[in-house]
């Protein structure tokens, strides 16, 4: 992030705090959903290699947003933007993992039984081109500090879905569990825009450029899942695999045993 001109210290420091405390928050939230997860025994180290890569370069993005977020504020910028072009090549690999995770359980037939499969299979991949979107827009303004900072907050926020999803009940939030953890989404967001309006009296225009964009991507899968696009992509992705026994457009039973993330 590069140093904000014209700006008071006082403003600045109050500025970074609450970017500051934002990121261990959404830390806080990953970790203690997929803590709770393991903890409930809906979690298991019996999965495949391509889980635990998924689980370990979407768990260091965190690391990396914290890390970001704690240099920026105390000003080490060379370290900052030397690790950030670390984090734009790691934002690939987590495309590349995310979409194959999801691939892998739509083809397997192991949708969570909450989630409509094709609706399932396009909010996953969708989500994440939102993540790299909003990631690389604040990569381009990475010498306006307060729209950097905005838009990196804004694609942050897009991942913490599933962690919300671990943490609310969304089996009795069905048939709207996705739209609920959408909506736990933007609670960080307009926290943002909250505190805009307490320190500074106005609301910074790359809120609305995030947010309007987040929103966009949830119009995008309900066109997606329930127009008629949706449907010969299902058939395409799954034809030959367990995936094509699935309707498309029914939520899976529930399972006979307990549900466990990650099965093989």
């Amino acid at each position: 992030m590069a140093t904000m001109a014209g700006v008071p210290r006082a403003t600045a420091g109050n500025d970074d705090r609450f970017f500051v405390i934002s990121a261990f928050a959404m830390a806080a939230v990953v970790v203690a959903g997929f803590s709770l997860q393991a903890a409930m025994g809906r979690s298991s180290f019996n999965a495949p290699p391509l889980l635990h890569a998924h689980a370990i370069v979407f768990m260091g993005w965190v690391g990396i947003y914290v890390s970001q977020t704690v240099l920026a504020s105390r000003g080490n910028r060379a370290l900052h933007r030397r690790l950030g072009w670390v984090a734009a090549g790691w934002i690939v690999a987590m495309l590349v993992l995310g979409c194959l995770v999801t691939l892998a359980m739509v083809r397997r037939g192991q949708v969570p039984f909450f989630f409509v499969p094709l609706q399932f299979l396009v909010f996953d991949p969708l989500t994440l081109f939102t993540f790299a979107g909003l990631s690389a827009a604040a990569i381009v303004k990475r010498r306006q500090t307060q729209w950097h900072r905005r838009l990196h907050f804004c694609g942050m926020s897009m991942l913490l879905g599933p962690a919300f999803g671990r943490l609310l009940p969304v089996p009795l939030l069905a048939p709207f569990a996705f739209e609920a953890t959408f909506v736990a989404t933007l609670l960080f967001p307009v926290a943002g825009i909250i505190a805009d309006l307490r320190r500074t009296g106005r609301v910074h225009p790359a809120w609305g450029w995030g947010v309007g964009t987040m929103v966009a991507t949830l119009l995008a899968v309900e066109a997606l899942t329930y127009g008629p696009l949706g449907p010969p992509l299902y058939a395409s992705l799954t034809a030959g695999t367990p995936g094509a026994a699935v309707p498309a457009l029914e939520f899976p039973p529930p399972p006979m045993g307990p549900q466990v993330t990650g099965r093989p």
